[in-house]
């Protein structure tokens, strides 16, 4: 079995500020050690569960958030950005069996997370076919288009509803939830525990958890400088609404990964 984990650090269990999002800040040692712990909880689980292969994106900001020392023998890691269209899925393909999405969060606009964004802090709101979406909903779309089962997710409480609603079956783990500037945070052990018993979870129901791909995608975004509209609206095909929100339309997601490199 080939797994492949996307990993990001707003999610982890305690991060709740910027700055311990911060590569070289202080306050980034213990968030970055966290996640490389839930990482882990992902890659023992999925080893035991008969993973010979597991591919780790390193999929938060700088992309060299991870302690490579701690991963795995058998775990290739993704440091840095390959530029391409699949950005925090970069290196995925049909040779997978299984997803995992490690320290996701809730989307722009979303109160379950004090870090809540999609893919940057310049935008209010991204949608997708008129639905909000975060970063979960566009690399899960990404694992769909290469017929990959999305069958675990940890994060915040408000973001694993949000997923159970596109993947009904994924298994997923609230680490923490999110009111106003506060987190309220399960312990790190708890945290690890409950993702390694997750993922077997997932893994073992994998073919419960595929996701069927529309038949086109509309992104809308809704940009809180009037500026960064207006620039995104002439990305060919796009199409400003007003003078904050620009939609696009693709055949499917690649198209719209594609240009969210441009205008996102």
């Amino acid at each position: 079995m080939k797994v492949y984990i996307s990993a990001d650090i707003e999610g982890v269990t305690g991060v709740t500020t910027w700055k311990e999002t911060e590569l070289g800040h202080a306050e980034h040692a213990a968030a970055k050690l966290q996640m490389t712990k839930e990482v882990l909880a992902a890659c023992e689980a999925a080893t035991e569960c008969g993973a010979a292969e597991i591919v780790v994106k390193d999929a938060h900001d700088t992309a060299k958030n991870l302690l490579a020392e701690m991963l795995p023998d058998n775990v290739t890691l993704i440091r840095g950005w390959t530029n391409t269209p699949e950005s925090m899925m970069a290196g995925i393909d049909e040779s997978f069996d299984a997803a995992i999405f490690i320290g996701y969060h809730s989307g722009a606009g979303c109160n379950g997370n004090p870090l809540s964004h999609t893919m940057n802090t310049i935008n209010n709101y991204v949608k997708i076919n008129g639905k909000r979406s975060a970063e979960f909903d566009l690399n899960a779309y990404i694992a769909a288009y290469y017929k990959v089962p999305v069958v675990f997710l940890s994060g915040d409480a408000q973001l694993c509803r949000h997923a159970e609603e596109l993947v009904p079956a994924i298994r997923s783990v609230g680490v923490k939830k999110g009111v106003g500037s506060a987190t309220f945070n399960m312990s790190c052990a708890k945290a690890c525990r409950l993702i390694r018993e997750g993922v077997k979870d997932g893994l073992l129901h994998r073919e419960e958890c595929s996701l069927q791909s529309p038949a086109q995608f509309e992104m809308e975004i809704n940009y809180k400088e009037c500026a960064d509209a207006l620039r995104a609206s002439f990305y060919p095909g796009a199409k400003q609404l007003d003078e904050r929100t620009v939609t696009f339309t693709g055949k499917d997601i690649q198209e719209i990964m594609t240009a969210q490199l441009f205008i996102l």
